[in-house]
């Protein structure tokens, strides 16, 4: 007998709800990061301290939104809220690895707030190592449950997509503003036919085979 498809609606209404306004000290800074599979790109992240309740019953996780959505969102939540943003260049994923890497973005994006202390609540469950000064809790699909995660996975994707399609403009030969340097089939295919080029990430999976026609 065939399983039951779950549902991501069903797997949020499954999961037990998280009392983030409650975490201690204050503030609560929500964490999230972007791009951590793709093939081409930095890996970008962003923290986020909500000032108010303005727009939160419209923050969730970044890829259930339309790319126009993401945008409005981004814009209000930059004009409500305090953030932060950090990213980890493709040399710095390739010399550390992209769990390393994401985890420096994270930090760097709490650094940029200029707080000293508060509740960092990281989506996933991985804590920010080297960070001082602050309380840390992670939580799975974080980006669906807390308020501050999801509008940190907002501006961390809009963000990181609007290098993209840049990138995308430089290198016409990858469609890096279609697929945003994820591991589409189109996107492999490219790299086949012309080769990886600067913005790939040499130790991934369908780039290394290709560096002997690096794309300089």
């Amino acid at each position: 007998m065939a399983k039951k498809k779950v549902t991501k609606k069903k797997l949020v209404l499954d999961l037990p709800d998280v009392a983030w306004r409650e975490f201690s000290p204050f503030p609560v800074i929500g964490v999230d990061e972007v791009g951590r599979g793709c093939l081409a790109g930095p890996v970008y992240a962003a923290a986020v301290i909500l000032k108010s309740e303005v727009g939160i019953e419209h923050f969730t996780d970044s890829k259930l939104i339309s790319e126009i959505r993401r945008e409005e969102l981004a814009s209000l939540i930059l004009a409500e809220h305090i953030v932060g943003i950090g990213s980890a260049t493709v040399e710095e994923i390739d010399e550390i690895n992209i769990l390393n890497a994401s985890l420096l973005a994270m930090k760097r994006a709490v650094e940029q707030l200029k707080v000293k202390s508060g509740h960092v609540v990281v989506d996933g469950n991985k804590k920010i190592p080297n960070l001082k000064g602050y309380e840390q809790t992670t939580v799975i699909k974080g980006d669906l449950r807390v308020a501050p995660i999801s509008a940190a996975s907002i501006v961390a994707k809009v963000t990181r997509d609007r290098l993209m399609k840049e990138l995308g403009a430089k290198y016409p030969k990858y469609g890096f503003e279609e697929h945003k340097g994820y591991s589409t089939p189109i996107h492999k295919e490219r790299i086949v036919l012309h080769g990886p080029c600067l913005h790939h990430r040499r130790s991934f999976a369908g780039v290394k085979e290709h560096l002997a026609f690096l794309n300089i």
